[in-house]
């Protein structure tokens, strides 16, 4: 296993900057420092079998790409690479020779409307998927399959708890037996003893059938509302598994703004979004923001959740028009990146 020790050891660093926040001009007290770069492996690691793509540490914030990988990235447009690419030089720590000639080249394209803005509709969905758990928290006691059960009573139904409620009897005394030609509809029995319940056990995931002595009547109907209870336990799984991987430090900061919204995703997004507007307009990606302070406000939760969204789709839209007219070419020159790549790798080994 590389480490990134052993890139510093042996020399293999050909580009190294700082990323994120930084390189945006967005950076705080708060941030976190992030570096990015870019390294060559050793001549007969790359002609062996242990090709290794990337090496990062154990949060991500450090991470280096393989040259290889890199001009692989470069030709789809990834906004990551493209960003590492273009760094303003305040944010450079370590610039090879060889990358230098690299960051000569324009390698922006129409290709950019996708992975621009398709990146940040994914942000958009991410901030709908945690907007929704802010406003809907998950109680941390989880329902059973009980709690989907209803019971027909008068000229509608109640829940199966309180339907027993009413009959002064528990769950573990009654039987079920399936209606035909009716899904997920059962007969309702109570029996003294002879019965396996409505559910075997609390941690249960279905109801429990018994067998019912011939011309023995039903209580009621019950129904087991059974897709209910299967999206209920995946929203429970979601958002639990949530709580337990999300930063704290961020949600807290998300939660202090009262808007209900993760505001530092919503920034990236409209950052994103503008990125992907200046490159088919104006042909250039400008990675330190000059739109700093609009873009601060939203990270403070200046506007409302719905506001942002509009703001966004509003942008999408600009976008859509100013792609139709843009000079950019339809892809990155792929045969051009791949003789700069032969060409990097050979002067680094010393390959004539």
């Amino acid at each position: 296993m590389m480490t990134i020790e052993d890139l510093r050891q042996k020399d293999l660093i050909i580009y190294e900057c700082l990323s994120g926040s930084h390189a945006y001009g967005l950076s705080t007290q708060d941030s976190d420092v992030d570096i990015k770069g870019v390294f060559i492996l050793p001549e007969d690691q790359f002609f062996g079998l242990s090709y290794v793509d990337q090496v990062s540490d154990e949060k991500n914030d450090t991470v280096y790409y393989e040259l290889k990988r890199f001009i692989e990235l470069l030709s789809k447009s990834n906004p990551n690479i493209l960003e590492l690419l273009y760094s303003p030089e305040d944010c450079i720590i370590s610039m090879h020779p060889l990358f230098a000639s690299l960051r000569q080249y324009n390698f922006l394209s129409r290709q950019c409307k996708d992975s621009f803005g398709g990146y940040a509709m994914t942000q958009i969905r991410k901030a709908k998927g945690l907007n929704k758990k802010i406003l809907n928290p998950v109680e941390k006691k989880r329902k059973g399959v009980l709690d989907f059960c209803f019971a027909i009573y008068g000229q509608g139904s109640v829940t199966l708890k309180e339907f027993l409620n009413q009959h002064g009897c528990s769950h573990e005394a009654c039987g079920l037996a399936k209606i035909p030609h009716m899904a997920d509809t059962y007969g309702l029995y109570i029996g003294s003893g002879e019965f396996k319940g409505v559910v075997n056990g609390e941690n249960a995931n279905d109801i429990t059938l018994s067998h019912i002595p011939v011309g023995m009547e039903p209580v009621t109907i019950m129904s087991f509302n059974k897709s209910a209870y299967s999206s209920y336990c995946k929203e429970y799984k979601a958002y639990w598994e949530w709580v337990e991987r999300r930063n704290d430090k961020r949600y807290r900061g998300t939660m202090s703004h009262g808007m209900g919204y993760d505001a530092k995703n919503m920034m990236h997004t409209l950052r994103l979004l503008n990125m992907c507007e200046e490159i088919g307009r104006l042909g250039q990606l400008n990675v330190r923001r000059e739109d700093r302070e609009y873009l601060l406000k939203v990270k403070n939760g200046y506007w409302s959740y719905d506001d942002l969204i509009s703001s966004a789709q509003i942008k999408i839209d600009q976008i859509e028009r100013c792609y139709q007219d843009s000079d950019l070419p339809e892809f990155p020159d792929v045969s051009k990146l791949d003789a700069i790549l032969i060409n990097m790798r050979k002067q680094f080994y010393n390959i004539k």
